[in-house]
């Protein structure tokens, strides 16, 4: 009798580790099959690079005008604003992307339930203040360094 509740502990015992170690194993096999993420900054226009910034400027332009836009309503109002060099919807795509690597602008997802949209935004543009502009009025405050401990023990001693 008692090698039998002995049996049947060890024998939960061994299920119990066959579980976590497959559990382990999943999580190793899903962590590790992922792709890195891509390094927007290294992307290539397909385009040179005066031609390249010339056709962010009117991407950036039809996106701060008409808000955050998707990819396809993006490619509507490109094809409409007839931007050259924009070759295809491909290419926009490829354009976005670059520009994202350059901080030109930021891709938001909004999720309704189980599915998600990507849009395309402008970042924000830093306000301008008056107190750059005027200097005497506002001074600026300095901090005095605290000496660090070990400058305190050699200025005991």
């Amino acid at each position: 009798m008692r090698k039998e509740k002995v049996a049947k502990m060890f024998e939960i015992g061994r299920k119990m580790w066959v579980e976590n170690a497959q559990a382990l194993k999943n999580t190793f096999v899903r962590y590790y099959s992922r792709k890195c993420a891509v390094n927007v900054r290294k992307i290539n226009p397909k385009v040179p690079t005066q031609e390249a910034y010339s056709i962010a400027q009117s991407l950036y332009q039809i996106i701060k005008q008409n808000g955050p836009l998707s990819v396809p309503n993006t490619w509507i109002h490109a094809k409409d604003a007839g931007i050259s060099g924009l070759n295809s919807k491909t290419h926009m795509k490829i354009m976005l992307k670059w520009m994202r690597g350059r901080q030109m602008l930021k891709l938001l997802c909004n999720q309704v339930g189980s599915s998600k949209k990507f849009l395309h935004t402008t970042l924000p543009e830093e306000p301008q203040t008056d107190q750059l502009a005027s200097p005497s009025e506002s001074k600026p405050q300095t901090k005095k360094k605290k000496p660090s401990l070990k400058k305190k023990k050699k200025l005991k001693k």
